[in-house]
């Protein structure tokens, strides 16, 4: 039948319709079947028949519903499905097709002797996708390979061939009916009917075999060659299903609703009864069994929530079900049960002429389907077996339930099934609140250790309900069961239960309940709870005990008291013990039911109440007073009476009236004392920010290459907030006033006011563009850092997907789309900083940041002590603990008379949500209040004394104030349209008493800005003095002093922070429906401030106040230790608290105002003294309550009460003075102190937040954090309230669990372990305006500060020493010679004067100018500790070398080895030469990369490396340096400038690493790529002499291994290169200086100096001419001075340092004393340069040394070899020697060291003679040693023909002869002559050489020794001691 679908009889649908048709008419008699034309071709919106069509029978309607109810099965939807896999689910929606009750599908019975395995077909042939995914499969043509699924084989997917005609098209049209198929397995083809072939692939189907259904997916074989599981097979019409929205929960009539997890509460197709209004509800059946252990979700899951009364047939509005939350709710028109195409689903929603009154039934946000057939336990995973139901278990709902009892019962899901509900099923509510508390979860062992069990199978069902019931008759009668608590109870019970097994010994059922015990105990239990529990016990089902109990309370008389619950239990035989519970209690079940709704659904319930007229009735009783009188009328009759006149606007009281001309005329007669817009950043906030820098060092240390800080030289910023034009203007205001925009040099002085705008972006609908334009400048410029910072995180956390598919709000998921784009993801140069107060919803086990970036604000006690702080932080803690502070009148009040005038009206009205009810008795409170306190005193005592008193307070304050200054009152009111209504009552009551010019009433919308009166704005500006003339206010914190009602609403506060004047929040609106920790600590956050320290510790008065302010004073503890806050508690925005406009500590740090001062030496007293004290007697302690005190005292004690909220730092002026009694009243200023707010709470959030320490209640901090996440399980240990907000975090990531439409559930791999984090995201949370904002403005900063600092580096800049010593030598060449000629130069004469900077405290070389010079005795005294040398920072530039923390792209292969490489690629090759100096061979071991291998020449067998190849002479490379490079560096793996790729601008070169050997393996670590020269061992302590020596030797045994390498090849051995540059690890820059020619105009010589690169210095100065013929080359080192002194000559005969040139060649017999640490290159130029051999400096270039804290020799600490004990004295140089074989410490210190040390100390001791006198020196032969600056060295060399200076008639002050050879003889000393009394002092090896010397030398002629004049320095015998010898000259 291959019909085209073109415009004739459309017979395939026929067929299906006319199927339809009598399927429909056989199985549900209670609705008249379409006609089946009507079905093809009518409108489908059309109703499709009337309800007076409609004759239910109850009894069909009941099969039908077991039918129904039988199949729809377990269908369990964790939350881990892919999208496909619900797609299945949704269409295997029914598993049977017959009627009720359903006969098992009958197969026929295969073939004897065929295969009847699951996934094979009858011929035994593997059919499963995972068998065959490599196959080749041939098919025919025209067949298309498809996957089955068999309900046997869930996990699998059965491969069959299917010709594609019989498959449907894209849109789910165009199949063939009917099936021709192949099986690929055996090859047996044409099986014609899928019938036949389902039986053949061992489908093994319990229902009638249907394509279909069967044959789920399209098979795909992927790029790999692997078939694979493809698209869905679309067997329906597209519209219906699109893949695109599988992914959301269905509700019931398929509308799409994400706001829930993915379970699908399957649509019940009730049809449309109105006849006697039986209509069933969804039965509910749920074993605690049943169910696989789904995602423990909070409380707000709602299956039943009947909100619903019954509306008129024919309104036109949508059912209420409908507004409440989720689109429709029920489809009454539903579809026939299977969903043929031919039924068009395209009316959800009933058509409008239609509303039908039928029970909300809402999708619960769970993964399990509360509705479900009990099914046992081993048949999970198979097919449902359809289990028809007993006809006991059912509940009929009676008729007019809610309107006889009062009362909407909730049904709280217990253990067992739950019966169905037929009848009036809106009057009933289903909660599954306790139900994941019965189904304890399997835990894994160490979550079992940790929570103290042995296993979490402990409580039997009969222990459950006992517990269950023990827990509700311990509520008190304002509570309502709570999940989090309960959870708590059952946990403690097998905590018992294991301690008492531990101690019996045996298992835990000796202890169960026996079921015949059960009832007795139950009863038992209940009757100690005043009846306010009952048990009802039945024998055959739970349906028994709920209709009874539902009979009763429909037939109740009035004046019956009701219990508040009823335990139903069903002690049945068959099925063991079954319960329920039963809500009854008026407050009780109304709170259970509303708090199943979110915030969102409640809102909408009252806007749905409010735009349907629902609450007309309550309307009209508030239109009268208390009294009874007509509210209006009244009102009328007090405008008429008071005329044109107003009530005096301030400065007068409340009867004084003026005309409304002159009220709007009143300005302020002086200056207020408001305090100016500072922004400071205080203590708290820079540590903070410093954490924040902190964190994202360690982001861009971890090695995962997520960060490079290197690369970048630029900060700039965005900041997200949530949709609030006050927050927007709040977070511009800081903007503006931190000047963040000016430091990080984005915009300019003058424009960054007006540009600050695009800095700050709100997440509503134009975010995308300006987000886009952000992107853009992030991939615009590379080297700037973007941090995007996401302010208020937690607000917005639904993922973008969901959101799209709800209908919800618009702006939900737009923060998903922003903050987890994949641009914001992958952008290397963007940080993502989140920033909450409230960050729990932020912190589940799919967190996208890591716990490591978490950033937590500091805890207070820190602080605390900090003696500027005169402000401390009071938050959530604070608040709660000042409940125990035991003052009359506490921060945190609960108003009991309003709550009972509330429940009085909750009574009168059961169909109100309570929010409405509260909302229009607040109304009417303030409105008599107003009346009260104006005109109608009658009406006092029916207005509450708490809100009396505040609208008392708010009144008279500004009559008192001569500026008109007054508090601020903050009433929450969530609903929109009750805040508008709110405020519209409050404005005309205010108006009408004549009050409008007293107090302004302000609506605080986030959707839009603050409009404020403008006779209001023209106070706030005088008060303010120097605004511009169109300024408005645009904060709260603007509106300082302002005496105002703010009605706050919105569905959150977000972070809006409020003035100091702001006394009161009203929060009496927030009750049982914020039942998250989130939603209720961020209400109570708006209060938390910075108060003064003074108000809390100074003294408090606790008077009699009069009646009408009954407020005291309070503060908090003392004790630091109790102000200690729990950082992650409260909510707010970051911006918290820091440029409080107008406030005088802004962010909680001191301020020098003379108030507090004066206010600091008021007595100060204990707080909690007279807290302890009696505090209603007026004592004040240490005064007499004489009259003057008393009022002091007055108005001292209402202020500090009324004003208990102020805001930061001070009450203003606002309020009257207070005259602290301390001082006479003349002097004191109006004092400033900053008091906490006070908080009115409804009962429910008082009694959360009020939880005593002692209390048993639960705090809020155990409540679920928030709505978005769930309880991973019911069994988790207890959040401790004093828990830090860090370990809070890690119990929230391990506990919870992102719902299915929370934007990081999708942040879950496969295996757990797979979850995302995001490498650059960091989450700062800190309490409720604590300063957060400005905490992060100040990391921007800081931030900046770092990258330049990086850019920066710090060099020597000192001048040169002893430049008035230099020989002005005649001889100079012409400066502007680029190189010295050697003629000129080599008749110059050598400067022995040391002039490098580093050497200021070294001796002197004797000269014959020095000897002129007079050495002042008062020299500088000396010090212990060397100088600080003095450092300039410098921009590092492109020629600049690096350490490890340099990162770029150019140089990452120079320093990195690629990651397929190991560290093995380098290769350790061992050197051995001999070494005439050290007598014996030495072994070097070279590390050599593979990719440097090339410098090296290899034997060619066995790889020994046999020399390091050399240039020639001649050779002309301008891409390369010829000279090898050696680096010696020690301990400065890290930070030694090692990294030359820069300077040698990219050339290829050959640098090599000197390292001892121990630090081999770091060097090796950090710098893979470098050829390492490795030590031998024994020099592993020995100094820098020694590296030089070795690096000296190796270098000339390799040139004569070159030479005799090359000549081979005819090169001549003098043309091989014999230069090295040896460099020390802290050069970093080098430039080059050039010379202007003096002109006419400037007489200032001066020159210019570039940065060059060190190719460029190392080419210029190997292009030196006849280069061969000089031993060292070496530049200046460079100073700032450099430039400006007078141009000196271009190369100078004198000391280098540093970096040299070193001719190895020619230096061949001059060494290095391999034993130096210090002065080792003084003592080397003096002996090249006394061998005759030429040193040259190019002046024309300099170095830069950087200055490097670690590493060098800085790190040598000298200890005794033994140590005594830990704590001792440093040692002295002095005590570095002593007597051979005394018993003096020994010291672990090389010798050498110890001598040399020695040596700089001790010239006072060994030449005291020479100290000052440089005309007198010490002589030393062959060596220049640093004896103190006081002394004068004459260097002589021994060596015949050397060049010395001339000592004619010079007398020595003493001799210093230092391990002499044999060239030193007693001949040579002879020479010599020596003053009388010169010393001596000669050092040698050991004891025995040192008396052979004295010998040699014959120097007892001349000297005089003592015995106890010989030493050693002080090391063991087996460090090898130097010893030395000290005589007197005769």
């Amino acid at each position: 039948m291959g019909n085209s679908y073109a415009g004739q009889l459309k017979s395939a649908r026929f067929e299906e319709a006319l199927h339809n048709s009598i399927e429909a008419s056989l199985r549900c008699s209670s609705v008249v079947p379409r006609p089946i034309f009507s079905q093809l071709y009518l409108d489908p919106d059309q109703p499709p028949f009337l309800p007076e069509d409609v004759k239910p029978k109850v009894e069909e309607l009941d099969k039908e519903l077991v039918h129904r109810y039988s199949q729809n099965g377990n269908l369990d939807f964790s939350t881990n499905q892919t999208v496909n896999e619900m797609e299945d689910e949704e269409e295997d929606e029914d598993l049977s097709d017959s009627s009720s009750p359903p006969i098992p599908y009958s197969q026929k019975p295969a073939p004897e002797g065929s295969c009847t395995t699951d996934g094979f077909c009858q011929a035994g042939k593997d059919l499963r996708l995972v068998s065959l995914c490599m196959e080749q499969i041939d098919i025919p043509a025209g067949f298309l390979l498809v996957g089955a699924k068999s309900p046997n084989l869930p996990e699998h997917i059965l491969v069959c061939a299917v010709d594609k005609r019989f498959l449907p098209d894209d849109h789910g049209k165009n199949a063939l009916l009917g099936f021709s198929g192949n099986c690929i397995g055996c090859g047996e083809r044409g099986f014609r009917y899928f019938t036949e072939f389902s039986n053949h692939i061992n489908l093994k189907l319990t229902t009638q075999p249907k394509k279909q259904k069967h044959l789920k997916y399209y098979l795909v074989r992927s790029s790999q060659g692997v078939l694979s599981k493809g698209p869905l097979i679309c067997w329906k019409d597209s519209s219906v299903f699109s893949p695109a929205k599988s992914s959301s929960a269905v509700n019931l009539s398929g509308t799409q609703d994400p706001s829930r997890n993915k379970n699908i509460v399957k649509p019940l197709a009730l049809s449309v009864q109105l006849v006697g209004k039986a209509f069933a509800a969804a039965p509910l059946s749920l074993r605690a069994t049943d169910v696989a252990n789904e995602n423990a979700n909070g409380g707000r899951n709602n299956v039943l929530s009947s909100t619903v009364s019954r509306p008129v047939p024919h309104s036109t509005s949508p059912s209420p079900g409908c507004a409440a939350g989720d689109q429709a709710s029920m489809s009454s028109s539903g579809p026939p049960k299977k969903r043929h195409r031919g039924w068009s689903p395209g009316s959800p929603v009933p058509p409008p002429g239609l509303a039908v009154p039928v029970p909300t039934i809402r999708p619960s946000a769970r993964t399990e389907p509360l509705l479900s057939v009990p099914v046992p336990q081993s048949m999970l995973t198979g097919i449902l077996q359809p289990q028809p139901i007993p006809a006991g278990e059912t509940v009929i709902v009676p008729e007019n339930l809610l309107n006889n009892s009062g009362v909407r019962p909730v049904i709280l899901i217990g253990y067992g099934t739950l019966p169905y509900f037929y009848g009036n099923v809106g009057d009933i509510v289903v909660s599954p609140l306790l139900v994941n508390c019965y189904k304890i979860p399997q835990l894994e062992n160490k979550d079992l250790d940790l929570l103290g069990l042995t296993s979490s199978q402990l409580l039997s069902v009969e222990n459950m309900i006992l517990l269950t019931i023990q827990y509700l008759v311990q509520l008190g009668p304002d509570q309502i069961p709570l999940r989090e608590e309960f959870e708590q109870i059952m946990l403690k019970a097998m905590q018992e239960f294991t301690l008492r097994e531990r101690s019996l010994q045996m298992s835990a059922q000796c202890v169960s309940v026996s079921p015949g015990q059960l009832p007795w105990l139950a009863r038992l239990i209940a009757s100690v709870s005043r009846d306010l529990v009952h048990v009802v016990v039945t024998q055959n089902s739970l349906a028994e005990g709920i209709s009874e109990t539902l009979r009763s309370l429909n037939e109740m008389k009035h004046q019956q008291k009701l219990p508040d619950y009823v335990v139903a239990i069903c002690a049945s035989k068959i099925r063991g013990n079954e319960f329920c519970v039963v809500v009854l209690g008026q407050y009780q079940s109304r709170a259970l039911a509303e708090s199943m709704l979110t915030t969102s659904e409640f809102l909408k319930e009252i806007s749905y109440e409010l735009i349907t007229g629902k609450v007309s009735f309550l309307a009209s009783h508030f239109k009268n007073t208390s009294l009874g009188d007509d509210l209006d009328k009244l009102l009328e009759k007090m405008l008429q009476q008071r005329g044109e006149s107003v009530i005096i606007p301030f400065n007068g009281d409340v009867s004084e009236c003026v005309s409304s001309q002159e009220a709007i005329a009143m300005v302020s007669t002086q200056e207020p004392d408001l305090d100016v817009d500072t922004f400071q950043i205080y203590q708290p906030q820079l540590t903070v920010a410093r954490k924040l820098l902190s964190q994202v060092c360690a982001i861009a240390d971890s090695g995962n290459q997520s960060l490079d800080l290197g690369h970048f030289s630029k900060v700039d910023f965005i900041v997200i907030v949530p949709r609030s034009e006050v927050l927007v203007q709040q977070t511009l205001q800081r903007i503006r006033q931190s000047g963040v925009l000016v430091d990080l040099g984005l915009e300019d002085n003058g424009t960054a006011y007006q540009r600050a705008e695009k800095y700050v972006v709100r997440l509503d609908n134009e975010i995308q563009a300006k987000f886009e334009v952000f992107m853009r400048r992030v991939k615009q410029n590379p080297y700037t850092l973007f941090v995007l910072v996401h302010d208020n995180a937690h607000v917005d956390l639904t993922s973008a997907i969901s959101s799209s598919l709800s209908h919800g709000e618009p702006s939900h998921g737009l923060a998903d789309r922003v903050i987890n784009c994949r641009e914001v993801l992958e952008a290397f140069n963007l940080l993502v900083l989140q920033v909450s107060s409230f960050p729990y919803a932020l912190q589940t086990q799919q967190s996208r940041i890591s716990s490591s970036n978490e950033v937590h604000w500091i805890q207070f006690d820190a602080v605390e002590d900090a003696a500027s702080e005169d402000k401390l932080y009071f938050g959530l803690n604070e608040y709660s603990k000042s409940l125990q502070w035991g003052v009359t009148s506490p921060l945190l009040r609960c108003d009991e008379t309003f709550e009972k005038m509330v429940n009085t009206l909750l009574e009168r009205y059961p169909r109100l949500h309570s929010m409405v009810i509260r909302c229009y008795l607040l109304i009417q409170q303030y409105s008599q209040a107003l009346m009260a306190l104006t005109t109608m005193a009658s009406l006092r005592d029916h207005s509450t004394p708490e809100t009396l008193s505040i609208m008392d307070d708010l009144i008279t304050s500004p009559g008192k104030d001569k500026n008109g200054c007054g508090h601020m009152l903050v009433i929450r009111v969530p609903s929109v349209q009750l805040a508008m209504l709110a405020k519209e009552r409050l404005q005309e009551v205010r108006d009408k008493l004549g009050l409008q010019y007293r107090f302004e009433i302000l609506l605080g919308n986030p959707a839009s800005e603050l409009t404020v009166a403008k006779h209001f704005v023209t106070r706030l500006k005088a008060w303010r003095g120097n605004e511009q003339d169109d300024w408005i206010p645009r904060t709260y914190q603007d509106l300082e002093g302002l005496p105002c009602i703010v009605i706050l609403t919105g569905k959150d506060p977000l972070g809006e922070t409020f003035p100091r004047s702001l006394k009161y929040c009203d929060l009496r609106l927030i009750d049982s429906s914020y039942l998250t920790r989130t939603a209720l600590e961020q209400e109570v956050g708006l209060a938390c401030c910075y108060v003064s320290k003074e108000a809390i510790r100074g003294p408090i008065v606790a008077l009699d106040l009069s009646e009408k302010e009954h407020e005291k004073a309070n503060g908090s503890e003392n004790d630091s230790d109790e102000l200690l806050i729990d950082l992650d508690r409260p909510q707010s925005n970051s911006s918290a608290v820091t440029g409080t406009s107008g406030s005088l500590a802004d962010n909680g740090v001191s301020s020098s105002s003379a108030a507090d001062k004066s206010q600091k030496q008021a007595s100060s007293l204990n707080f909690q003294t007279v807290a302890h004290s009696s505090v209603d007697e007026g004592t004040y302690p240490s005064f007499t309550a004489g009259e003057t005190l008393k009022q002091e005292c007055d108005s001292l004690g209402n202020q500090m009460a009324s004003s208990t909220t102020l805001k930061l730092s001070s009450l203003s002026s606002v309020s009257q003075t207070f005259r602290w009694p301390a001082h006479s009243a003349k002097d004191s200023k109006a004092l400033r102190a900053a008091l906490p707010r006070i908080v009115i709470l409804s009962k429910a959030a008082y009694c959360l937040l009020s939880s005593q320490k002692s209390g048993n209640l639960p705090s809020s901090s155990s409540l679920l954090p928030h709505a978005d996440v769930s309880w991973l399980s019911s069994l988790r240990p207890l959040l401790h309230k004093d828990m830090s907000s860090e370990e809070q975090s890690l119990y929230y990531r391990q506990w919870t669990t992102a719902r299915q439409h929370h934007a990081d559930f999708s942040n879950q791999g496969e295996a757990s372990g797979s979850r995302s984090f995001h490498p650059r995201r960091l989450l700062l949370t800190g309490p409720p305006q604590v300063g957060k904002t400005g905490s992060y403005l100040q990391f921007l900063r800081i931030l900046f500060r770092m990258l330049i600092r990086l850019l920066e580096v710090d060099v020597y800049d000192e001048e040169e020493i002893n430049a008035n010593h230099t020989e002005n030598t005649e001889i100079t060449q012409s400066s502007n010679d680029h190189w010295p000629d050697i003629e000129i130069f080599s008749k110059m004469s050598f400067d022995l004067n040391v002039h490098d900077p580093k050497y200021r405290t070294i001796s002197p070389v004797y000269t014959e100018q020095l000897s002129r010079v007079k050495q002042e005795t008062s020299k500088e005294t000396k010090s212990e500790e060397p100088k600080k040398r003095e450092t300039v920072s410098m921009m590092l530039t492109k020629y600049a070398a690096y350490n490890t923390f340099h990162h770029c792209e150019q140089c990452h292969q120079y320093m990195d080895i690629n990651p397929a490489a190991q560290i093995s690629d380098s290769t350790l090759h061992a050197f051995t030469f001999s070494s005439s100096m050290l007598g014996e061979e030495v072994q070097l071991h070279f590390i050599i990369p593979k990719s440097k291998e090339n410098h090296f020449v290899f034997s060619k067998q066995g790889k020994h490396l046999e020399s390091m190849r050399l240039p020639l002479v001649s050779d002309k490379n301008l891409n390369a340096v010829k000279s090898p490079i050696f680096t010696p560096s020690s301990g400065r793996h890290e930070h030694g400038l090692l990294n030359l790729y820069h300077a040698m601008e990219g050339i290829s070169h050959l640098h090599l690493l000197v390292v001892k050997e121990y630090e081999m393996p770091l060097y090796r670590k950090y710098w893979p790529n470098h050829i390492m020269l490795v030590l031998p061992g024994m020099f592993n302590n020995a100094g820098v002499g020694a590296a030089r020596f070795l690096i000296k030797e190796l270098s000339y045994h390799n040139l004569e291994l070159e030479r005799n390498r090359l000549e081979e090849l005819g090169v001549k051995r003098q043309c091989v290169w014999p230069f090295i540059v040896v460099m020390d690890d802290s050069c970093v820059l080098w430039n080059m200086h050039s010379v202007h020619e003096q002109s006419s105009q400037s007489l200032e010589p001066g020159g210019s100096s570039k940065n060059v690169s060190l190719k460029s210095v190392l080419q210029h100065i190997e292009a030196t001419p006849k280069i061969v013929h000089y031993a060292i080359l070496g530049v200046q080192k460079w100073n700032s001075k450099l430039n400006a002194r007078k141009a000196k000559a271009p190369f100078s005969r004198c000391h280098v340092h540093d970096f040299i040139l070193l001719n190895i060649d020619l230096t061949q017999n001059v060494q290095y004393d391999l034993n130096r640490y210090f002065c080792e290159d003084v003592d080397f130029n003096l002996r090249t340069n006394s061998s005759g051999l030429l040193i040259c400096r190019f002046n024309n270039f300099s170095v830069m040394k950087k200055h490097i804290q670690v590493g060098g020799q800085k790190d040598f600490v000298v200890k005794p070899k033994i140590m005594v004990s830990d704590s001792l004295a440093p040692i002295m140089p002095l005590q570095y020697i002593c007597a051979p074989d005394s018993e003096h410490t020994l010291l672990a210190a090389p010798s050498q060291f110890l001598l040399e040390k020695f040596l700089q100390h001790a010239t006072y001791k060994l030449f005291p003679k020479a100290i000052h006198n440089f005309k007198n020196p010490v002589l030393a032969i062959d060596c220049y040693l640093n004896i103190g600056l006081e002394v004068a060295i004459c260097y002589i060399s021994s060596r015949p023909h050397s060049v010395n200076v001339n000592c004619e008639g010079v007398f020595f002050s003493g001799l210093l002869l230092y391990l002499c050879d044999s060239f030193v003889g007693a001949d040579l000393l002879k020479r010599f002559r020596f003053l009388k009394g010169a010393t001596l002092c000669v050092i040698c090896q050991d004891r025995s050489s040192l008396r052979q010397t004295i010998v040699r030398l014959e120097l007892e002629d001349e000297w005089q020794f003592r015995l106890r004049d010989e030493f050693q320095t002080a090391n063991s015998s087996d460090d090898k001691p130097l010893y030395f010898l000290t005589g007197r000259h005769i």
